[in-house]
């Protein structure tokens, strides 16, 4: 505010037409920045929960319909990648599984920013798309499920009792991009926790042990949450008695056709351009549902 304050006062000073304007824009700039600073404070006042000021983990898993579900959590992935830039968050993509014809199985990203968690528990569930199928010769309109999870990266202070036996670990080669690039050992990690069949996996490094290592970490953040969603009982919310990424469970529509129209089926926000949306503008979805649910969440 104080910057916007002397811009204008700059403005008032100067006799060159367009050097006051320069000034005056460059107050509105600081003003926007100023109301920016101050929204986002707020809304951290609704973060209180526990895990809210951590890292994060965000998982996409498309859902049924092979092809169309793998191009859909690949633009998943894309809006969040967009919106991680827009945000400053700091983000490293720890596993990706390709799909077959096109698109990803899954992907799952390692957020770092203060609150990261806290913003992004708005996101977990499953997000429908509605459009004229790129893959569909015939043009017909389709309906693509994929699920987002979230998780939050746990202190250390924060025991998580994992038994060992109850691993299955096993080793692949990491995906590259080919040429030199290509990992030739198999330093990739994937670990399933065989009583819960939690699965988590991580070929960002190129070392076999720091590998293990994330993916322990992972599996640890996970369990806690899945210990947290039974207290809450919100893993039937989420996904359904079945664990199903399908109709009836999603928490937000993205529809192309036959209009444009994104909507968060939990705080009834809509917006009617789609592509920004997509291009990663979510504040808005994000900001209704913290101020709905806030720290209860």
């Amino acid at each position: 505010m104080a910057d916007a304050t002397l811009f204008v006062e700059m403005a008032e000073a100067e006799t060159d037409e367009t050097a006051r304007q320069e000034a005056l824009q460059e107050a509105a700039r600081a003003l926007e920045e100023a109301d920016g600073l101050r929204e986002d404070i707020e809304l951290r006042t609704l973060l209180g929960g526990k895990l809210d000021p951590n890292n994060a983990y965000v998982s996409l898993h498309a859902g049924a319909g092979g092809t169309e579900s793998c191009d859909w959590a690949d633009m998943l992935l894309r809006m969040y990648t967009r919106y991680f830039e827009r945000k400053g968050f700091e983000t490293r993509l720890l596993d990706v599984q390709p799909g077959e014809e096109a698109g990803i199985k899954s992907a799952t990203l390692h957020v770092i920013a203060p609150y990261a968690y806290g913003f992004l528990k708005a996101e977990r569930g499953v997000h429908r798309l509605v459009r004229i199928s790129p893959f569909d010769a015939n043009k017909r309109r389709h309906t693509s499920f994929a699920a987002v999870d979230v998780t939050a990266e746990l202190d250390d202070d924060i025991e998580v009792q994992i038994n060992e036996k109850d691993l299955r670990i096993d080793t692949y080669r990491a995906g590259g991009a080919g040429g030199q690039h290509v990992n030739k050992t198999d330093s990739a990690v994937r670990i399933v926790h065989v009583p819960t069949g939690l699965v988590v996996a991580c070929q960002a490094e190129r070392s076999q042990h720091s590998n293990r290592e994330k993916a322990m970490r992972m599996l640890r953040a996970r369990l806690y949450e899945l210990q947290l969603d039974r207290q809450r009982k919100q893993a039937e919310q989420f996904y359904g008695e079945k664990g199903e990424i399908a109709w009836g469970r999603q928490i937000r529509s993205y529809v192309l056709q036959p209009y444009t129209m994104v909507k968060d089926h939990r705080t009834e926000v809509e917006v009617g351009n789609a592509a920004a949306v997509l291009d990663g503008h979510l504040d808005v979805f994000i900001d209704a549902y913290l101020r709905r649910f806030g720290a209860a969440s």
